[in-house]
């Protein structure tokens, strides 16, 4: 039986390579990301059940889930961002774009199976 595929995006090593490794333990296939020009096409490509994305201002991460969840072949794809800090501006264009829940890096080290729970169920 194969794992379920994870992508991880992520700039700042931490908490990235922690979620990487809690999904691991989780029973997830994990696919580390560093780049967000490669989002979609590697969802179009390996069919992820989720995508944990790290947002931050500078970012495409948006844009990116804006087209995944406008092409019918991965519009399923269940999306969580985390961002340090609550900027509005990126929360509001995160969840323009679908992204599916939203948490702050506190969180999502701490509750990373509750939030997989919640936006699994979600769809």
């Amino acid at each position: 039986m194969s794992k379920p595929l994870a992508l991880v995006y992520y700039s700042n090593l931490m908490p990235g390579s922690q979620l990487a490794n809690r999904l691991l333990d989780l029973g997830y296939g994990v696919q580390n990301l560093n780049n967000a020009a490669a989002i979609v096409s590697t969802c179009e490509r390996d069919k992820p059940l989720v995508l944990i994305a790290e947002l931050w201002p500078q970012s495409e991460v948006c844009a990116a889930v804006a087209q995944i969840k406008a092409n019918p072949a991965t519009q399923h794809i269940s999306v969580l961002g985390y961002s340090q800090t609550q900027d509005e501006t990126v929360q509001g264009k995160a969840r323009e774009a679908g992204v599916n829940l939203l948490a702050g890096t506190a969180a999502i080290s701490d509750y990373l199976p509750q939030l997989l729970e919640q936006i699994l169920n979600v769809e």
